[in-house]
């Protein structure tokens, strides 16, 4: 049931924002130059690594040594703008029709954090991950690390299709209203390096 409502809401989804993610391309392609999508690996379902597709919201400008700038220096107004009400986040529905993520569930942070991750934390990939999630709505990027991966697993514990259709609601309310976009000053949350706390579920956790 997950799968079929996911599959049509996104092509519904595309559909009627057809004209948005047209316009989205162009500017994209005329602000930020080619290629107009960003493209990365993340873990999937299990940790099986699949391609993230999002709109570019960073300029490729690099220093003198050739090495990329850092990302407060590339991401520009127009960036910021896409990002803070989530339009960056509309590729990801091909994602969905293909499978690989669902619109609800844990966030596909990025493959080298794997090996950091406790096995509590790691339980979060034993569901697909999704656009938005309980962790989105109860913080984004506002929350630690330790507290957004507690949330993924509390979803995956407690998954359900009701469940679902009121992250759905509430993200809807987060767009409208953004908060929580960035943390401490990041253009969206620091490097996760690994735990070294006692979380609530009462696990000692080590990177």
């Amino acid at each position: 049931m997950k799968r079929i409502f996911d599959f049509i809401l996104s092509i519904l989804i595309i559909i009627i924002f057809s004209p948005v993610i047209i316009l989205l391309s162009i500017l994209v392609r005329l602000k930020l130059g080619s290629p107009i999508l960003f493209k990365q690996e993340r873990p999937g379902l299990n940790g099986k690594p699949f391609l993230i597709y999002k709109f570019r919201t960073m300029t490729n400008k690099k220093d003198n040594n050739g090495s990329l700038l850092p990302e407060h220096l590339r991401l520009t107004g127009f960036g910021s703008f896409i990002r803070k009400f989530s339009l960056d986040e509309l590729p990801q529905l091909i994602n969905v029709i293909k499978g690989e993520i669902s619109l609800v569930g844990p966030r596909p942070l990025r493959m080298d954090y794997l090996p950091l991750y406790t096995p509590l934390q790691a339980r979060r990939h034993e569901v697909k991950p999704g656009i938005t999630g309980w962790a989105q709505i109860k913080g984004r990027n506002s929350i630690s690390w330790e507290e957004r991966f507690e949330l993924d697993v509390w979803y995956v514990d407690n998954k359900s299709f009701l469940l679902d259709l009121k992250i759905l609601s509430m993200t809807l309310l987060k767009v409208i209203r953004p908060q929580g976009i960035n943390h401490d000053g990041h253009v969206s949350m620091p490097d996760f390096t690994g735990t070294k706390m006692r979380s609530s579920y009462g696990e000692k956790e080590s990177n």
